[in-house]
């Protein structure tokens, strides 16, 4: 069922919501949390798509809220709102309003949704892109308990993540980083099968993918050893190698699909690793509302050593390669757990072959 409302109020909203649950008889709420969703309307259909399928394992209610401040002095001098309420088979498992907020009133979004929320709820807010730099003093952040971004979606991911670092709030969190779950727990289980010392990993994946940064940085962050970030055509993360002195532990996938877990001594196995759906991403995320104090430790890492004196243990993104390769020299060696900047082989380049910063030079 669905229901226009133009040039609404909050209150009118809160009415129209009891009338379509009252029209198709489920009078009583059972939603568990309120999902805000910023977004605008290119991006509106895929992100309440994802949002509507992970509200059948949470049912929520959710905003939608799409600001459209004009393009014409007499546009943005306007104040509007307009909703459109879907309820039943179109909404999910719960309950979802759109609302657009024209002219002045879209810079006031939390005056819109806070009339909106559930009573005694969690609330989760999520920007599927153009998130603020600062998610928990936004004005619609500062509402939730669970804020979640995606540093994917940015201009420059690998920046993004040293925004995130900068101005996390416990609380933050993002889906590059629930990208990661499955590996990390591979990982994890495949060294507690096999308890021995990591001297050092390399970490393969696409360039400018924030996931291959952030499972670089946990495991240097975790295991204090030095990783090394490959870049290859992907699809996303492609391969974790851990060396030990009895053999490399090793888990590679290149279809995206299945992956290929090494062990010295023990035969391969494949395991299922596939790449998986936003929905699935967020359904995930909104399992749990404390604070992640594993994606705190891991974005800050290397966010702290980038801006430290003395030997640095940076994140590079490949189109910042070529200038700081000077710097990744130095590094080198330098005492301590470092991730290293993106190379697009193995190791050293041999002679005659393209070094990291121009083989980075010629992607752009």
């Amino acid at each position: 069922m669905k229901i226009d409302l133009t040039d609404t109020t909050s209150s009118k909203i809160n009415s129209g919501l009891v009338e379509a649950r009252r029209a198709i008889g489920t009078g009583a709420i059972g939603m568990v949390l309120t999902l805000v969703i910023v977004t605008d309307e290119g991006s509106a259909y895929d992100a309440l798509k994802a949002a509507g399928d992970a509200s059948r394992e949470h049912p929520s209610r959710i905003l939608a809220v799409i600001r459209r401040p004009g393009r014409s002095p007499r546009a943005r001098a306007e104040a509007r709102l307009d909703a459109e309420i879907r309820v039943g088979s179109d909404a999910g498992t719960g309950e979802t309003v759109l609302l657009r907020l024209h002219g002045e009133l879209a810079a006031q979004a939390q005056s819109v949704v806070l009339p909106l929320l559930l009573p005694d709820a969690p609330v989760v807010v999520w920007w599927p892109e153009n998130a603020p730099e600062n998610a928990a003093k936004d004005p619609l952040g500062a509402l939730a308990q669970r804020r979640i971004t995606d540093a994917v979606s940015a201009e420059s991911p690998v920046e993004q993540l040293a925004a995130r670092a900068a101005s996390y709030t416990p609380g933050d969190t993002d889906l590059a980083w629930t990208r990661i779950t499955p590996w990390r727990s591979m990982l994890a289980a495949a060294l507690d099968q096999r308890r021995v010392k990591v001297s050092a990993a390399v970490v393969e994946g696409e360039s400018y993918n924030p996931s291959a940064e952030l499972l670089a940085l946990w495991l240097a962050d975790r295991l204090n050893i030095k990783v090394d970030r490959v870049v290859t055509d992907g699809p996303g993360l492609t391969a974790v190698r851990l060396h030990t002195a009895g053999g490399d532990v090793t888990l590679e996938r290149t279809d995206g699909l299945l992956a290929t877990l090494s062990m010295p001594d023990q035969p391969d196995r494949m395991v299922a690793l596939k790449r998986r759906e936003t929905s699935e991403l967020i359904a995930e995320e909104l399992r749990r509302l404390d604070p992640d104090d594993i994606y705190a430790a891991a974005v800050r890492y290397g966010v702290e050593k980038l801006h430290a004196d003395g030997p640095k243990h940076e994140v590079v993104d490949a189109r910042t390669a070529a200038g700081q390769a000077a710097s990744e020299a130095s590094e080198e060696g330098a005492a301590g757990a470092t991730v290293s900047g993106p190379s697009t082989a193995k190791g050293k380049a041999p002679a005659g072959k393209k070094s990291a910063a121009s083989a980075n030079r010629t992607q752009k």
